[in-house]
């Protein structure tokens, strides 16, 4: 007679999989509420409640509202809040440089794919376009000037946007070479000047 078989282990059910499913439905939500209310309207309470979590899940997954935005909508893997310690952290009179650079390295790590994949959100849907906008010219580039005391700073970010959208259009979307391929140090160098006068400079 044959022993029987021993019962099979019940399904794990670790922190793993059900962390993985509210992560999921955060973005899901985050995506929605954004485009509905923009940037500035939408409140982690309200992402939260949509998703069915705790609002306090927003924190410990993405760090906070700006966290969310950059995974949910920009679907890029930096922290805003480290970017924009990166760029306040130096002398006033090299921003420039340091803003330059520091999109050029986030985008250069997947060769523009992240660039292009946030242009084609942002040309099919008037709400993404509208979360981006405040986001950037609020929250990300607003900052940095604040930080800096700048005066103009809405003015002063849109002047910025130009320039660092434009320098993505061309380099990852369009590819116009030799913009497309030249090594980043260059750019930085060539480009830095005219971003320092719109951060910095007398706008006239």
């Amino acid at each position: 007679m044959s022993e029987p078989e021993p019962p099979s282990a019940p399904r794990r059910r670790g922190r793993r999989t059900g962390g993985e499913d509210t992560k999921a439905a955060l973005l899901t939500a985050a995506r929605e509420v954004f485009v509905e209310r923009g940037y500035e309207h939408a409140t982690v309470r309200a992402i939260a409640s949509r998703a069915g979590v705790d609002a306090a899940m927003v924190n410990h997954w993405f760090g906070g509202k700006e966290g969310l935005f950059a995974k949910a909508v920009l679907q890029v893997p930096f922290d805003p809040s480290a970017i924009i310690a990166r760029l306040i952290d130096g002398p006033a009179d090299a921003l420039g440089e340091r803003v330059v650079r520091t999109f050029l390295s986030v985008w250069d790590a997947t060769d523009g794919g992240q660039f292009s994949a946030l242009v084609r959100s942002v040309t099919s849907h008037d709400g993404v376009a509208t979360a981006l906008r405040e986001f950037f010219v609020n929250t990300l580039i607003g900052r940095v000037l604040a930080a800096i005391d700048a005066d103009h700073r809405e003015l002063r970010a849109t002047l910025i946007a130009t320039q660092i959208f434009g320098m993505g259009i061309v380099r990852y979307v369009v590819r116009f070479e030799p913009f497309a391929s030249i090594d980043a140090e260059t750019l930085v160098r060539a480009i830095a000047p005219n971003l320092q006068r719109y951060l910095t400079g007398d706008l006239g």
